[in-house]
C-alpha cells in the first residue's frame, strides 16, 4: 500500500482530518490487540475511529483511511444528524416525535400528544437543560416502576438504580445487584424502556446471555423481540439530540 502525504491529511495529537466537504476528523488508535487496519463509524454518534497494530507505520495506515473515504463518507451520511434541543426544534418523547412550544401559560414542562410546552426562555440557555433534567426525572420514574415489577415477578430484589448518558449500552446489572440505564430510554416507547428493564432485571438472575437468560426476558415479556429489535434500528436517533445550552454566539 502506498503512502500518503501526512500534510494532506492534517494528523496531530492522534486525530486525522481528512479533507473536503465536509472534512472528517478520525481518532487514530493504536492498539496491542489490532492485528489489522479498522475503519468503524459510531452508529450513537458517528464518531470515527481507525484502530492499526502498534507497529504499522502511520503512513500504511492513512493510505487505508485514503482509499476508504468513499465508503467513509457514505456511512456518515446514513448516520442521524444531530438535533439541538431548542423551542421551535423537535423531540422524541415516549416514542413521539413533538415540538418544543413556548408558552406563557405554564411554569413547568407539559407534554401533550404533539408538543413539548416549556416556560419562557428570552435568551435561549435554559429550554435545553430544562428538558434534560424533565427527561431525566421521567426516566427515573418510569425506569424504578418497571424494576420493580420485574424483580418482583423474579422474585430478585435489586440494591440500587442509577441513569447516566450511556453510549455503548442502554443498560447494565452488576452482580451486587446494582441496576444502571439510560436516561435517554424515555425518549423511545413506553414498551421498548420496560423491554430494557425486564432484560436487566433478568440479570440479576443469570448475569450472562445464555438461553436460560432469555427464556427468563421471555417470561417477564413474551413480545420483547419486537421492543429489543425497534431499539437496535432506532437507538442511534435517541442520541441524536444535543441537550447543551445554546453557546451565546450561535444566534441561529
Amino acid at each position: 500500500m502506498g503512502s500518503v502525504d501526512r500534510a494532506e491529511l492534517q494528523v496531530s495529537d492522534g486525530v486525522a482530518v481528512l479533507p473536503g466537504i465536509p472534512p472528517i476528523c478520525v481518532s487514530l488508535r493504536r492498539s496491542a490487540q489490532a492485528r489489522r487496519l479498522n475503519l468503524r463509524v459510531s452508529g450513537l454518534d458517528g464518531r470515527v475511529t481507525l484502530s492499526m497494530p502498534r507497529s504499522l507505520p502511520l503512513a500504511e495506515a492513512l493510505g487505508f483511511l485514503r482509499a476508504k473515504e468513499g465508503w467513509l463518507r457514505a456511512a456518515l451520511g446514513r448516520a442521524p444528524k444531530r438535533q439541538r434541543v431548542r423551542v421551535g426544534g423537535q423531540i422524541l418523547l415516549r416514542g413521539q416525535v413533538r415540538r418544543i412550544t413556548e408558552s406563557t401559560s405554564v411554569r413547568r414542562i407539559v407534554e401533550d400528544d404533539t408538543l413539548v410546552l416549556v416556560p419562557p426562555d428570552p435568551d435561549g440557555q435554559r429550554t435545553a437543560l430544562r428538558l434534560s433534567a424533565y427527561c431525566k426525572a421521567a426516566a427515573q420514574a418510569e425506569l424504578i416502576a418497571a424494576s420493580e415489577y420485574y424483580a418482583a415477578v423474579l422474585d430478585r430484589p435489586f440494591s440500587a438504580i442509577s441513569l447516566r448518558d450511556t453510549r455503548s449500552r442502554w443498560g447494565s446489572c452488576t452482580a451486587q445487584g446494582r441496576l444502571m440505564y439510560s436516561w435517554r430510554l424515555i425518549m423511545a416507547p413506553p414498551q421498548v424502556l420496560r423491554y430494557v428493564a425486564a432484560h436487566e432485571v433478568a440479570h440479576l438472575k443469570h448475569m450472562d446471555h445464555s438461553r436460560a437468560f432469555w427464556a427468563c426476558v421471555r417470561q417477564l415479556m413474551p413480545d420483547y423481540v419486537v421492543h429489543r429489535d425497534w431499539l437496535r434500528t432506532n437507538g442511534a436517533e435517541l442520541h441524536s439530540y444535543c441537550f447543551k445550552a445554546r453557546p451565546a454566539a450561535d444566534s441561529g
